[in-house]
């Protein structure tokens, strides 16, 4: 995934309100910039630390940069906008990445589907085999060096996992695809001292067939793409 043009850069001032981020730009000047991540962030917050983001030429936004990329203090790259998540995933199943994943004939995005109302991430259609139904997460929290999902309380994510376990019973076949957002990470764990129930529900997943997978991507100010496995200890 390209970025053009590249991002611009900053110094992170401070995160607040959720969804607003203040930087100093190069020259100095403070400006208010959007935060696409929703999450708790933890441990990804460094301020006085380098930052990158996009400017959308969208008149209607009320906020014209979003924060794309940090850089902790030693030098890891983490991608901020959980957005391109999915993205990466679907570029890296076309591109041959994700070697689990080849041989479908198409594929889909944002698809409707289980009982409790919910829209796959991508689902993997093919004449001869079960469709594959895959729930992306982006994970970013690194802490003593393990790499741990969630960051924070997911009720959403619970139901993520249900929604898998359905349709594996189904004749489905289902994936956890973890897309690792931060260059500092070498493995994902489930944060059982964040979440414990999604940490129960992440081993009964998997216990019941849900296909739990990790891939790193490599970031950059110019481009980003996953480029490896990544290990995941259940």
């Amino acid at each position: 995934m390209k970025f053009d043009p590249s991002f611009d850069s900053g110094v992170l001032i401070k995160r607040y309100k959720r969804f607003l981020t203040d930087i100093s730009l190069e020259d100095g000047e403070t400006v208010t910039i959007h935060c696409p991540n929703t999450g708790s962030m933890k441990n990804c917050l460094f301020e006085g630390e380098k930052v990158w983001f996009s400017v959308s030429d969208n008149p209607k936004r009320k906020y014209s940069r979003t924060w794309e990329l940090a850089q902790t203090s030693a030098g890891h790259m983490i991608g901020i906008n959980t957005g391109r998540a999915n993205a990466l995933a679907e570029e890296a199943i076309k591109n041959g990445v994700i070697t689990e994943l080849q041989g479908y004939q198409s594929l889909r995005r944002e698809v409707k589907y289980g009982n409790e109302n919910s829209r796959i991430d991508i689902l993997l259609e093919d004449f001869d085999r079960p469709n594959c139904y895959i729930e992306v997460k982006s994970c970013t929290l690194l802490d003593e060096g393990q790499g741990y999902f969630p960051d924070a309380v997911t009720t959403r994510g619970q139901k993520h996992l249900r929604e898998l376990m359905e349709m594996v019973e189904q004749g489905y076949r289902a994936i956890l695809l973890f897309v690792v957002q931060h260059t500092g990470i070498k493995s994902v764990k489930a944060a059982a001292h964040i979440d414990p129930d999604y940490a129960k529900l992440l081993a009964e997943a998997h216990k019941k067939g849900v296909e739990i997978i990790a891939y790193s991507a490599e970031l950059s100010p110019s481009e980003a793409s996953l480029v490896k496995s990544c290990p995941v200890k259940l």
